[in-house]
């Protein structure tokens, strides 16, 4: 069984699709997957409850208790290499992680980036995409290396700026997206781990 290890830091709306689709397209008899845990760097994260409520194994590694990067990401990498994971996946989780780090899953450590990559690499990048004059924005999903937000595209999608937009409501509409192609992607990539 190859294992997926979900990374999150806030509500867990990327988490939750994953899972759902995991279920729904029969992940565990059709590619030999199933979501092991959901590790989060925040004890109030609300992509734990929500883990835990769908039976999925959960933990904390809160990355206020160490000293620096490298001491965080090494007690990460412990608390994920326990679940055994073919697939090591970040949905909202939203620390940097260091080149140590993406090193010892690379090839099977995956993002998902609000903007049509690559364009608008990290933060605000809905309204950078608004002060930009962009007539379309959308998300990206993207095997993840040292370089921010720069990895290998796996999937994107395209959603229209619209007249009158607000960096909200263009970020609701790629959200919708985001929940669409990260379980697509996820599961094509599966096969080739």
């Amino acid at each position: 069984m190859k294992n997926i290890v979900i990374l999150v830091s806030g509500g867990g709306s990327n988490m939750a699709a994953i899972v759902r689709a995991a279920e729904r397209d029969h992940w565990a008899k059709a590619l030999d997957a199933r979501v092991a845990a959901v590790i989060s760097n925040r004890p109030d994260a609300g992509g734990l409850k929500l883990a835990a409520a769908a039976g999925i194994a959960t933990e904390v590694v809160d990355h206020k208790a160490f000293a620096s990067r490298e001491a965080f990401d090494e007690a990460l990498a412990r608390a994920i290499d326990a679940h055994q994971p073919a697939l090591v996946v970040l949905a909202g989780f939203m620390r940097i992680l260091t080149p140590g780090f993406v090193a010892r899953y690379q090839g099977r450590l995956v993002n998902i980036h609000p903007s049509l990559l690559p364009a608008f690499p990290g933060l605000h990048t809905h309204q950078r995409a608004l002060d930009a004059g962009c007539q379309v924005a959308g998300a990206t999903v993207h095997q993840v290396t040292a370089e921010l937000d720069f990895g290998p595209i796996l999937a994107q999608a395209v959603v229209p700026v619209l007249p009158g937009d607000t960096a909200d409501a263009l970020a609701a509409r790629v959200l919708t997206q985001e929940h669409q192609i990260y379980p697509r992607a996820i599961a094509e990539l599966l096969p080739t781990l």
